[in-house]
């Protein structure tokens, strides 16, 4: 099992209640696989704006879900900005 760090800001936090939690995923987890899990852990407002957000693993953009996850990683769920 690995254990992260999940981060939520701005509406991901509303969503959440939470600034952040931590989530223990099978070994070999990946990203993807820990979004999934945050939309069984918050099925409801959560879930559907996880299909927007972006994601920064260990303060690297993630654009490939399939990058495999460490114990202690932290996982950032940034919703989309507004502003310039």
């Amino acid at each position: 099992m690995v254990t992260i760090v999940v981060r939520y800001f701005a509406s991901a936090r509303a969503a959440t209640g939470l600034d952040e939690e931590k989530v223990t995923l099978p070994d070999g987890a990946r990203v993807a696989d820990a979004v999934a899990r945050l939309r069984e852990l918050h099925p409801e407002k959560l879930a559907k704006l996880l299909d927007a957000v972006s994601y920064l693993l260990d303060g690297v953009a993630v654009r490939d879900l399939t990058r495999p996850l460490t114990e202690g990683a932290e996982l950032d769920v940034l919703p989309p900005f507004a502003g310039g």
